[in-house]
């Protein structure tokens, strides 16, 4: 219960807190018209961030998706189809996957690009999860481990946060043996 309250306490109670100062302050000092200027720009500042917020998944494109996968050199030449999008946040996590269903032709392209790297292991044995297994989740080196599973072929990518205290960024991509479907996840925790 005391969760709940300290929740609500941060995410209602403190922008209505400061939105209230400076409201009241400017006009305790004499300047009733800033005041109200300063409210009405920090409400409508307030309620932008909370609808970009609540609307992430629906304002994520086809070409958010795009830019994800190239960063870990995966190309999309053909176009592809955005099947689904969802992400979650908790305090101090966040969780995002989506699934594209793509060419024939960019999925071999990317089958290619993770077997011919240098890294790429076969024995799922000798695979420990990026995310898990890491000595220095905070100062560690940039890692790209690539290999393949009765399913598919992934590609995850672990670089360090450089900050103490502060998530890694993790992220993996699933490419089906069976299907044309490529999965994204970036996990933060």
């Amino acid at each position: 219960m005391v969760y709940i309250g300290s929740i609500l306490l941060v995410f209602i109670g403190l922008p209505i807190g400061l939105g209230l100062l400076f409201y009241f302050v400017p006009k305790k000092l004499g300047y009733p018209r800033t005041a109200k200027y300063l409210a009405i720009i920090y409400g409508l500042t307030t309620l932008t961030i909370a609808f970009f917020i609540a609307f992430e998944d629906q304002l994520f494109t086809k070409n958010d998706a795009k830019k994800l996968v190239e960063e870990q050199n995966i190309k999309l030449n053909d176009k592809f189809d955005l099947l689904k999008n969802e992400s979650m946040t908790a305090p101090g996590e966040y969780y995002h996957t989506f699934t594209l269903k793509i060419s024939e032709k960019d999925k071999l392209e990317a089958i290619k690009t993770i077997k011919s790297s240098k890294n790429f292991k076969i024995d799922s044995g000798s695979i420990n999860s990026l995310l898990y297994f890491q000595e220095n989740r905070y100062f560690g080196p940039k890692i790209i481990q690539d290999y393949v599973t009765e399913e598919s072929y992934v590609r995850e990518y672990f670089q360090p946060s450089r900050q103490q205290g502060f998530a890694p960024t993790f992220r993996r991509i699933s490419i089906s043996k069976i299907e044309r479907r490529l999965t994204f996840e970036d996990i933060d925790e």
